[in-house]
């Protein structure tokens, strides 16, 4: 009975052993346990630790050069045209015997405007007619001036007889009113008058007065071509006069008035 319970106690402390042996062999060492259930390892610290927030330097102010500063270019110089003759430069307000053309390039149907206007009648060679012209328009300015009264419009020369020698003209000069009577002062080849009037071609010359013959023909062929039977008077209104007959700067319309 001893030696049984003996056998079974020492059966049951060998079972004893031998299954304390086999729970220790199916638990995990302490250190495996501890990462487990506590903090995880470092490296998966790591993996889990959010990046750091970039760092954001603020931007360096820009440098600016050093430039010098420069002056705007200068801009050239206004072109200045040439005043006409005393008592007949131009301004833009005047008024001429037509309305200006739609196209320069173009002869063009107009109807003159009758206005009061001092006239002085003259005749001229032709290699003096420009300053003879001139010194019309000049002596009708000062009379006007002398009377207070104001020139209205452009400067007009109307040629009344031509030949070869050179040509008889009336020189036109429109003014706002015309006095009571005609001053006892005037000489005898001044008048109170008028424009021309009436319907009308105009050209328009551009250039020298020495060159207006070149005008003068293409208007002789213009009227060949259409068939036009025109006046022997030809009127000439200066829009810009000019200081002599070889200034560039010249600009004149031309009035033919046809006979019908």
């Amino acid at each position: 009975m001893r030696i049984f319970l003996a056998v079974f106690a020492g059966a049951a402390v060998l079972a004893a052993g031998l299954f304390w042996y086999q729970n220790q062999q199916s638990q995990p060492p302490i250190a495996v346990m501890a990462q487990q259930t506590g903090t995880p390892p470092t490296s998966t610290l790591e993996a889990v630790k959010p990046a750091p927030e970039p760092v954001i330097e603020k931007p360096a102010a820009p440098v600016v050069p050093n430039v010098v500063a420069q002056q705007p270019p200068a801009l050239p110089a206004p072109i200045e045209v040439a005043p006409s003759p005393k008592g007949v430069d131009a301004v833009q307000n005047y008024s001429t015997l037509a309305p200006p053309p739609l196209d320069p390039n173009n002869p063009e149907d107009v109807v003159m405007v009758s206005r009061p206007a001092f006239v002085l009648r003259g005749q001229s060679s032709w290699d003096d007619g420009y300053q003879k012209l001139a010194g019309s328009f000049t002596r009708l300015s000062d009379e006007a001036k002398a009377l207070d009264l104001k020139v209205t419009g452009r400067a007009v020369a109307v040629f009344v007889e031509t030949d070869d020698r050179g040509f008889r003209f009336e020189a036109v000069l429109p003014v706002a009113s015309m006095p009571a009577q005609r001053p006892a002062s005037w000489p005898s080849d001044m008048r109170l008058g008028a424009t021309p009037e009436g319907k009308a071609i105009r050209f328009v010359h551009k250039g020298p007065y020495d060159e207006i013959d070149s005008t003068y023909e293409a208007i002789t062929a213009y009227l060949d071509v259409k068939g036009i039977e025109a006046k022997e008077t030809l009127i000439e209104e200066y829009i810009n006069l000019g200081q002599e007959s070889g200034d560039a700067a010249i600009e004149a319309y031309i009035y033919v008035q046809p006979n019908k």
